[in-house]
């Protein structure tokens, strides 16, 4: 065959080839896996297998024990569990406690998130000014308090707010205040426990915002600048535009781990009092399964919880998508 034969056919063979039918496997018509798609799903089993084993089926389970009246008595023998359907959710939405606890939990993420939003950007803002020094030890300093152990951090504030001895009191002393009863008095006992989940948990949002931050191209601050745009300006009109999706990222996260208070308050106030006024969800959810052993009930308070905390998200997420449009 001569070249020019071979050359004037290899585009009907090439033609031929695309027009012909995928073999078996080899084309989203086919039927079977590719060899790459088998060696994805090869490296994904292990994976999938753990979260089906250790997430799944556990999440299966409690949903499942929410509708049964399991408690002490089952836990030595299952048989006498029985499956009540939403008598436990029926039953908690008539306790009171319930009410209190959520109240609670809302009036914490809706006070205690944004400060802690707001604390995060602010530290941000200054550890990446252009005139701060030593950002390296101040990164570490804010950064501090997320790695620190919760029950020693809750111990030591314990006794930050101690009426008579305690720091805050003797500085409110000292500038002619009376003290503060923090965790006895059921006016100041939330706010209490805001001031050190935030002073807590603020450095982890600081990070992402500092990544968020140093995204931002300078070249867009350097025109502003020239056109007369203050500090000010730049903030409103480029910084807080450009964070429009990390402030979405921070406020998720920020709100899914407030909703599960529990360690604060169960450190610092006994019985999520006084008068149960830090009383959270998740509290009452230990109370319930950990503590009267009444699983079947705990397990409905973990339910509700997600169910509030899913649509909390959701609604988040139609917000940010109807801005974004």
């Amino acid at each position: 065959m001569t070249v020019a034969a071979a050359s004037r056919r290899l585009p009907r063979e090439g033609r031929a080839s695309r027009g012909a039918p995928a073999g078996r496997g080899s084309g989203r018509g086919g039927r079977g896996l590719t060899a790459s798609s088998r060696a994805a799903w090869g490296f994904l089993a292990p994976a999938l297998a753990v979260l089906a084993l250790f997430f799944f089926l556990p999440v299966a389970a409690a949903l499942f024990l929410s509708s049964t009246d399991f408690d002490l008595y089952a836990l030595g023998d299952a048989s006498l569990a029985r499956f009540v359907g939403a008598a436990n959710y029926s039953r908690l939405f008539d306790d009171p406690r319930f009410w209190t606890a959520l109240r609670n939990t809302f009036y914490f993420v809706l006070v205690g998130g944004p400060l802690s939003v707001g604390a995060s950007l602010g530290a941000a803002l200054l550890v990446n000014a252009r005139l701060v020094r030593l950002k390296g030890l101040f990164r570490t300093v804010f950064f501090a308090p997320v790695v620190t152990t919760l029950v020693a951090t809750a111990v030591v504030w314990r006794f930050l707010y101690h009426p008579r001895f305690g720091l805050f009191n003797t500085v409110l002393g000292a500038l002619g205040l009376p003290g503060v009863d923090w965790l006895g008095d059921p006016r100041w006992a939330m706010p209490a426990i805001i001031l050190l989940a935030v002073w807590k948990n603020f450095g982890y949002n600081m990070v992402i915002f500092l990544a968020g931050l140093q995204s931002v191209p300078e070249t867009l601050y350097e025109a502003a600048r020239l056109d007369g745009a203050g500090a000010w300006r730049q903030f409103r009109s480029i910084t807080l535009p450009v964070l429009r999706p990390t402030f979405v990222f921070v406020g998720l996260i920020t709100m899914i781990g407030y909703f599960q208070l529990f360690a604060e308050p169960y450190v610092m106030t006994p019985e999520g009092g006084p008068l149960q006024s830090t009383l959270s969800i998740v509290f009452l959810m230990y109370q319930e399964g950990f503590r009267w052993l009444e699983l079947g009930n705990g397990a409905a308070v973990a339910f509700v919880l997600f169910a509030i905390i899913l649509a909390v998200a959701v609604v988040q997420r139609l917000l940010y998508r109807e801005e974004a449009a």
